[in-house]
């Protein structure tokens, strides 16, 4: 049985360590408030700083530096020769890209004198987390105020499980260890496109398959039709109006059936990355035990100052659902704070950007 120790108490405990989760303890704390986040993870920072924007960004500048080398340079008068890659050097700028953000976030938690909780947080009522440590142990958390920054997590095809191997998701797509042959992409979404666009730049045949009429579903028609335009010139092939049927894989390839118009086709790649969207999660949250309203896709409703319909319990981030973006989360989470604060404060996502 797990040792269980007794917490603390405090003003306010911040479920999450991901984008909305870290600034919202942050605001908090800067605010006066005795503030603890709770993270499970080796590192704070989320999905965002983690396995998302931050080192997707690192490799899309990488592989930029790399197209421009290879393809531009002699433009400008610039003799290169031969122009390789070292895909370990790569990988090793962008994990300390990601190593410099995460550390800065421990800095400002102990600036701002924030406890982290290290471990696995459960809602157990409105205002009691148990954190349970890699160790075993389970220390009990009273908070005044729950800060709920749970994140999502990527949506699986019932066919085609992850395995981050062959089978990937971004997180995986951002560790291949070798530059695919032939990468097929399964949703042409801004992550697919983001990562499929990185590894043809360094050489992958990428093939994206995407069910909607266009890319990019959801946003303007002029804004698709040029982004197609620039993905088929750096190479990218677009499948749309396209849908997977099934997938096998046999060793080192995957076989993936796609039908378009009833015609169909079998696709084989080295790699698979699936980015068909995200859900809410809610780790460490039972709403139904809680009496936490959700909506139809499982994300947590909210009002416009970030409040669930229990007291003193407030919500931010990919678990609310809505526009799944770190800056999104970032503001939600200090509205969160500041109205914990007493604040007259609230969200507006009438002018909220989205960057492809």
């Amino acid at each position: 049985m797990a040792e269980q120790t007794k917490g603390t108490s405090t003003d306010v405990l911040v479920l999450g360590g991901g984008p909305g989760g870290y600034v919202a303890a942050i605001r908090a704390a800067q605010l006066g408030l005795a503030t603890v986040c709770v993270e499970m993870d080796k590192t704070l920072g989320g999905t965002c700083v983690n396995v998302g924007c931050i080192p997707s960004k690192a490799l899309l500048s990488s592989s930029e530096h790399f197209e421009f080398m290879r393809s531009h340079a002699a433009e400008h008068g610039i003799t290169t020769g031969n122009v390789t890659i070292d895909l370990a050097t790569m990988h090793k700028r962008k994990d300390d890209v990601v190593g410099q953000n995460t550390k800065g976030i421990e800095f400002l938690f102990r600036k701002n004198k924030i406890t982290w909780a290290k471990g696995r947080g459960t809602l157990k009522t409105g205002n009691v987390v148990d954190v349970a440590s890699a160790d075993g142990a389970v220390t009990s958390y009273t908070a005044k105020h729950v800060i709920i920054a749970t994140g999502s997590v990527p949506i699986e095809l019932p066919f085609l499980k992850f395995d981050e191997t062959r089978v990937l998701s971004n997180a995986g797509a951002l560790r291949i260890p070798e530059v695919p042959k032939h990468l097929v992409v399964i949703g042409g979404g801004v992550i697919g496109l983001e990562l499929g666009s990185v590894w043809r730049r360094l050489g992958a045949k990428v093939t994206v398959v995407e069910l909607a009429p266009t890319i990019m579903p959801g946003m303007d028609e002029d804004v698709t039709k040029e982004c197609e335009k620039i993905f088929r010139k750096q190479g990218l092939q677009l499948r749309t109006g396209t849908r997977v049927t099934g997938a096998t894989r046999e060793g080192d390839i995957v076989r993936v059936e796609i039908d378009k118009d009833g015609t169909t086709e079998t696709l084989e790649a080295d790699y698979v990355l699936v980015s068909v969207g995200r859900r809410p999660s809610l780790t460490g949250v039972d709403a139904a035990a809680l009496g936490l309203a959700v909506g139809p896709r499982g994300e947590i409703v909210v009002d416009d100052q970030m409040r669930t319909n229990l007291p003193g319990v407030f919500a931010i981030g990919d678990c609310i659902g809505g526009k799944l973006l770190a800056h999104k989360a970032e503001e939600e989470g200090v509205v969160a704070a500041e109205t914990i604060a007493g604040k007259p404060v609230h969200m507006h996502y009438r002018s909220m950007p989205s960057v492809v």
